[in-house]
């Protein structure tokens, strides 16, 4: 497999275009390479062949070049509804790296909308803070990825992290059932937040959490007594790195237990993404959802064709 792109070097690359497209090739090239050879070929027009399909919509030109089977997708198989719901709030603007969480999360859903681009999925995007910053609506026509890509290059104003009103708008605005890959740093409360992820679920939205989080905020990094400030309220706070890093470490993890346990609940995939991974890793794991969710969907379709008999 080829090698992925270190954050720090993709940041540097101005043009959020530009970086999508580069994590997107390079992503396609790797599977090329890689023992998965073949189940990268033409992603919006083909899938791999599966026991239960009808051997009359087998593609054999593609199997002489491949030798391996797809079949053509149907048309309710290429064009779905995908939303990105992108957190621009004071918490994303953190970030020791060179960069900020916010700066990844806007490289990270423009890396994804390209992906669902060329699978000539319809695409839309909401970006928020406390409240709704601006949104676009779903299509699958000419520019509407370049339209994505400006509404993600807005400035970001920065005011505290509400998820609730965000994904309370979520509900209203999302009449038609879609995918909705929400990219937040999640540093909220969580009791206010499952009845609205429990509401937008049972609309039968498909959802998958991509939680964005700095590398230094999973634990107290140095020894020296420091003076810490709250991006969202200001409030300054002394803290002794060597006497509180284990009190820290605990309540992260506990809240981290809680998200995932409430995603859980809802049947929502999550992926946690540090600051320094390469973002590769998660259209890997868009893969692993996407193919999972069809196992399962395949073998729900043969249990109720076996009851039928």
């Amino acid at each position: 497999m080829t090698a992925q792109i270190d954050p720090l070097a993709l940041m540097r690359i101005k043009n959020l275009q530009l970086r999508a497209k580069a994590v997107v090739d390079g992503f396609y090239n790797g599977l090329h390479r890689s023992p998965l050879h073949g189940f990268s070929v033409e992603f919006s027009e083909y899938r791999p062949y599966t026991e239960g399909d009808d051997p009359r919509t087998i593609d054999w030109r593609l199997f002489a070049r491949t030798d391996r089977y797809y079949i053509k997708k149907f048309e309710d198989e290429t064009n779905r509804r995908c939303y990105l719901a992108v957190d621009q709030s004071k918490s994303m603007q953190f970030g020791s790296l060179g960069y900020t969480k916010c700066d990844y999360a806007r490289t990270l859903a423009a890396t994804l909308a390209y992906y669902f681009h060329l699978q000539r999925d319809a695409l839309g995007c909401l970006t928020f803070e406390s409240d709704l910053i601006e949104f676009v609506t779903a299509r699958h026509r000419p520019g509407q990825f370049q339209r994505l890509l400006a509404s993600l290059d807005n400035e970001p104003q920065g005011t505290a992290t509400n998820l609730v009103r965000p994904l309370e708008l979520l509900a209203e605005i999302l009449h038609h059932r879609g995918l909705l890959l929400l990219i937040s740093d999640f540093l909220v409360p969580l009791e206010n937040i499952e009845k609205r992820i429990a509401f937008l679920r049972a609309r039968r939205h498909e959802i998958m959490v991509f939680r964005i989080l700095d590398p230094s905020e999973i634990e107290l990094v140095g020894n020296d007594a420091i003076t810490m400030v709250d991006s969202e309220t200001g409030q300054r706070l002394y803290v002794d790195p060597t006497r509180e890093r284990e009190r820290y470490r605990e309540k992260f993890a506990s809240h981290e237990s809680q998200l995932q346990e409430l995603l859980g609940r809802n049947g929502i995939d999550y992926v946690r993404m540090l600051t320094n991974e390469p973002l590769e890793r998660a259209l890997f794991e868009i893969l692993n959802v996407q193919a999972r969710r069809t196992s399962s969907a395949r073998g729900a379709a043969a249990v109720s064709g076996r009851s039928r008999r």
